[in-house]
């Protein structure tokens, strides 16, 4: 039976790869920097709460990482662990480079004095390209990032790169565009924006408030990213791969099919706030992911549209599955 190490399994894509390997047949072991009281509520949703072994990890201490590593004996890392967004980057610039940059520096460093036949996984990011105007990144686009987030993602990249080539380590990194689930953290927009739509389909009054609704995002769903993840791993893993659907839409078309896949007018429920816009936020952002289609045989068959509508009635089922939970607890 193969062992995988999920550095972040908590987290959306954490959860869904759990979910992926234990189907593969894979023994799967999460971090948390505590075992005891990591929050599970991911995992608890897929129903792989009690499939999965954690073991306490702080990404930060070296000796930590060696342990965890140690305890665990993977076959397989998947470091998906660090801070996660972008806003908050800029709030918390120093927690973005060492959650980011730092801890993947130790896990690499860790394969390195282990000296064992462990592949790696590391989770990039679109953020890392900037702004391309229309054109779609592929893995020859130069990195130009725009906020403290991206500077990370960019370091822990060339980390990776540095380390595969210097110490003949099996280890890439996927540069993954936007993707989404009802996983996603309510801080997220796309998760804000299903959140507050089904709040009004249930009665709401109150307005979404949104920031910049003329950004464009290439979305794709988050369960066949993960899928990337992990064929990436059965190679040779001496390539690094952009995975993305190749469809850019704008928030504005996000906000739009996601009310009118309950029946309602979007423009009657949003406003904006000039409050909500980043510093330096990327206007077009579409990735190229033809290397993986080649190399991989993977490519997205969900793109924006078809994410909007499977977080509709994700989210709406789960509310409904959340309600009918007292009252199924009353007739005990």
């Amino acid at each position: 039976m193969p062992r995988a190490l999920v550095c972040g399994i908590s987290g959306q894509d954490g959860s869904y790869l759990a979910e992926l390997l234990l189907a593969k047949g894979y023994e799967v072991w999460g971090t948390s920097r505590d075992a005891q009281v990591a929050p599970l509520a991911n995992l608890r949703r897929l129903g792989i709460e009690d499939r999965v072994r954690l073991v306490s990890m702080a990404p930060r201490d070296f000796r930590s990482v060696l342990e965890a590593i140690d305890r665990a004996l993977p076959d397989e890392i998947y470091n998906l662990a660090g801070q996660t967004s972008v806003g908050l980057s800029f709030e918390q610039p120093a927690e973005a480079l060492e959650s980011i940059a730092s801890s993947t520096l130790n896990l690499l460093e860790a394969l390195r004095f282990l000296n064992r036949p462990i592949r790696f996984y590391n989770a990039g990011s679109s953020e890392c390209f900037g702004d391309t105007g229309t054109d779609a990144a592929d893995e020859t686009t130069p990195f130009h990032p725009r906020s403290p987030y991206a500077v990370a993602k960019s370091t822990a990249h060339w980390l990776v790169a540095n380390y595969r080539e210097a110490y003949g380590l099996k280890a890439c990194t996927g540069i993954l565009f936007n993707h989404e689930s009802p996983l996603r953290p309510r801080r997220f927009v796309t998760r804000k924006v299903v959140e507050a739509a089904l709040d009004v389909a249930a009665g709401s009054r109150e307005p979404l408030v949104l920031g910049n609704l003329d950004v464009w995002r290439d979305w794709g769903w988050s369960p066949e990213y993960v899928q990337a993840m992990w064929t990436m791993l059965q190679g040779d893993c001496q390539e690094d791969y952009v995975i993305a659907t190749g469809h850019a839409y704008s928030l504005r078309d996000f906000v739009a099919a996601v009310f009118a896949a309950l029946g309602l007018d979007w423009r009657e429920h949003v406003r904006q706030d000039p409050a909500l816009m980043r510093r330096t936020d990327l206007t077009y952002s579409r990735g190229n992911a033809a290397k993986a289609a080649q190399l991989l045989g993977w490519q997205a068959d969900r793109a924006m549209p078809a994410v909007a509508e499977a977080m509709v009635v994700q989210l709406r089922a789960q509310r409904l599955a959340d309600a009918a939970e007292p009252a199924r607890d009353r007739t005990k």
